[in-house]
């Protein structure tokens, strides 16, 4: 167990160290001004950020992954079409509201809409649609079509909110389908199909296990779209730079801490119990993988207090201070925004929980390396054109429905499995990190560059689903890569084949 720890604390401590440079390298360029006081909160967060990952990863090992897959798998076994969709959508409903960066963008717009009734309304999109995902497994029906049709949907819905004047929240909405996919979901739900695809079997049972993810995405946006088009009244957006503030009193940081320990633990409790109820009533585990779950949902709880804790405490002002610095000089910002996307990414607890997963189902055809890259080009780009929307100010619908089209476009020429990997990795990538950093830097930079209040609501939200988004294109790049590779490799051996001369051919008539 202690190796396997120094192990996730390895990799942590690699996905943390960029971060940490960079910002520590900006510090002493003239471009930004951080106290010594703010740096030092900065890198005493980063340092029990590295520890909040490493005890995260080890716990969605021992309890979050294990706990989806016997789920999937022992309800599908039962074969209760029923209680399999049912339990779906109430552990859909569960996780999303256990999800941390759900509640940190909500905790962003409270002035807008109230954080519970936001919550509630994203819990309810992803229960229905990790309820449609798990009848797409065991219908065995076509990811991309359901994709091409509900992203018709999206854009529809989009319209519709421009033309009842509520284009500034089209931004927020998208932003909302990114951050359900962070920590807890992420782990939960590919094990959930894992386990569905697997007790269902069939030749394309890894492919059928991807695409909940990139699902489960869409639900909370056409729900929250849903929501505003139904609400009444002026709705209107007020920025308040006293919450990105560091506060240095100790009991400030205990109150962060406390709030942090009880939303978690609310949130997982929540799963557990419900866990409970299906182990009795349907999944029947033995006592040993019940511990060993136990301890993992103890590794997860702590992991997760102490990693948002840091992010609240030094990782969201410090955001918001380098965006507000870094917008004095606009082309820097587009360049410092593509740097600071490619290295944040690489700190997502979730990424590196899909890319394992990715790695192990595909039978290393597609490498974490490779996977890494991809993601980090992806998120770099996103953060870069979303930082050039701020200076210049126009619509996110400019940049969302050209790059979904080319993503749709490209889901007809490349694998199957590369098209469901690349829909997954685009709501892994938008993690706690992006609302809580990348987030903030986009507020921090808007709030000089604009006026404030809704042009804030209108340009700087909209880059998690910016980050949503670009992976999308970079994967299915991937993919659409290896098969050219393939067919030129084919053709080579078939010229050679072609070209050999009659002495070089073996008969064996």
């Amino acid at each position: 167990m202690f190796k396997t720890f120094f192990e996730k604390l390895r990799e942590a401590f690699s996905s943390v160290l960029p971060v940490s440079i960079l910002v520590l390298a900006l510090s002493f360029t003239p471009l930004v001004n951080f106290s010594v006081e703010t740096l030092v909160v900065f890198f005493v967060c980063a340092v029990f950020l590295i520890a909040g990952i490493g005890l995260f990863n080890l716990g969605a090992d021992l309890a979050m992954t294990p706990m989806g897959e016997q789920v999937g798998s022992g309800l599908t076994k039962s074969r209760k079409l029923l209680l399999l969709t049912s339990a779906c959508f109430v552990m859909g409903v569960l996780i999303t509201v256990a999800e941390p960066d759900l509640t940190v963008l909500a905790e962003q717009v409270k002035q807008v809409v109230r954080p519970t009734l936001l919550v509630a309304t994203v819990g309810i999109g992803v229960g229905l649609f990790l309820l449609l995902s798990i009848l797409k497994i065991v219908f065995k029906r076509d990811l991309s079509t359901i994709i091409i049709f509900f992203y018709m949907m999206l854009f529809m819905f989009g319209m519709l909110l421009l033309s009842f004047g509520k284009e500034s929240f089209v931004p927020l909405v998208f932003d909302s389908g990114g951050v359900t996919t962070g920590p807890i979901t992420v782990p939960f739900i590919m094990a959930l199909g894992v386990g569905v695809a697997g007790a269902i079997g069939g030749k394309n049972a890894s492919e059928n296990s991807f695409g909940l993810i990139a699902l489960c995405s869409i639900g909370p946006i056409i729900a929250l779209m849903g929501l505003i088009i139904a609400s009444k009244g002026d709705l209107t957006y007020q920025l308040t730079p006293e919450s990105y503030a560091i506060n240095y009193g100790l009991t400030a940081l205990i109150w962060t801490v406390l709030n942090v320990a009880r939303e978690v633990f609310t949130a997982l409790g929540l799963i557990v119990i419900f866990f409970l109820v299906l182990q009795f009533v349907a999944l029947r585990i033995s006592l040993g993988k019940l511990i060993r779950i136990g301890f993992g949902i103890c590794y997860t709880f702590v992991g997760l207090v102490i990693f948002l804790s840091a992010v609240h405490i030094g990782f969201m002002p410090v955001g918001f201070e380098l965006g507000r610095e870094l917008a004095k000089l606009p082309k820097v910002l587009v360049a410092a925004g593509f740097v600071i996307g490619m290295v944040v990414v690489l700190a997502e607890p979730a990424v590196h929980v899909l890319n394992k997963q990715v790695e192990e189902i595909t039978g290393g055809l597609v490498t974490k390396r490779s996977m890494l890259l991809a993601l980090s080009i992806g998120v770099g780009v996103s953060i870069g054109l979303s930082m050039f929307r701020i200076i210049v100010g126009f619509p996110i619908l400019y940049y969302l429905i050209p790059g979904y089209f080319i993503s749709l476009g490209l889901s007809f020429f490349v694998p199957k499995l590369y098209t469901a990997i690349a829909f997954d990795s685009g709501g892994v990538a938008s993690g706690p990190l992006t609302s809580s950093f990348i987030l903030p830097l986009s507020i921090g930079a808007c709030s000089v560059i604009h006026d404030g209040g809704d042009s804030i609501l209108s340009y700087a939200f909209g880059i998690v689903a910016m980050v949503a988004m670009t992976p999308l294109i970079t994967i299915q790049i991937l993919g659409f890569r290896a098969v050219v590779s393939k067919f030129f490799r084919n053709r080579t051996m078939m010229r050679r084949i072609q070209d050999a001369d009659d002495e070089q051919i073996i008969d064996f008539v």
